[in-house]
C-alpha cells in the first residue's frame, strides 16, 4: 500500500487485498509488482505500478503514477509480448553499442520512501 493511498482514505475503498508486493527501483523510478486478490479471495491478479518522484516549482515533490491491472488469462500472453519487446531492442538496437555502466543512484534517492 503507497502512504498517498491511505492518507486520501483510498485503502478503506479498495475491493482487493495486497498479497504479495515486490518494489524494483530502477534509477528515477521505482515499479512495484503487487499481488492482489479479489473481494473474497476467489481470484488474483497483478498491478505494475510506475512512480516517478517530481519536484514541484515550490520545492516540494510528488509522484507520477502509472498502473497497469494484469489479469490472470493474459499473464502468458503479456510475458510473451514482453519478452519479445525486450529480445527485439537488445537484438536489433542496442546489439552495437557498447555495455552503458550502472551507477549506482544518488544518496538522495536511496532514502526515498513511497
Amino acid at each position: 500500500m503507497y502512504n498517498d493511498d491511505l492518507e486520501r482514505g483510498y485503502y478503506a475503498q479498495r475491493s482487493s487485498e495486497d498479497v504479495y508486493s515486490k518494489p524494483v527501483r530502477a534509477g528515477k523510478r521505482t515499479y512495484f509488482f503487487d499481488v492482489k486478490s479479489t473481494r473474497g479471495n476467489h481470484d488474483f491478479y497483478l498491478t505494475i505500478t510506475e512512480s516517478k518522484r517530481r519536484q514541484e516549482s515550490d520545492g516540494s515533490f510528488s509522484f507520477d503514477k502509472h498502473k497497469i491491472f494484469l489479469y490472470k488469462e493474459d499473464f502468458d500472453k503479456f510475458a510473451e509480448g514482453l519478452a519479445e519487446a525486450v529480445e527485439y531492442i537488445r537484438t536489433n538496437l542496442l546489439a552495437n553499442l557498447p555495455p552503458r555502466e550502472e551507477s549506482a543512484p544518488a544518496e538522495e534517492e536511496q532514502n526515498d520512501e513511497f
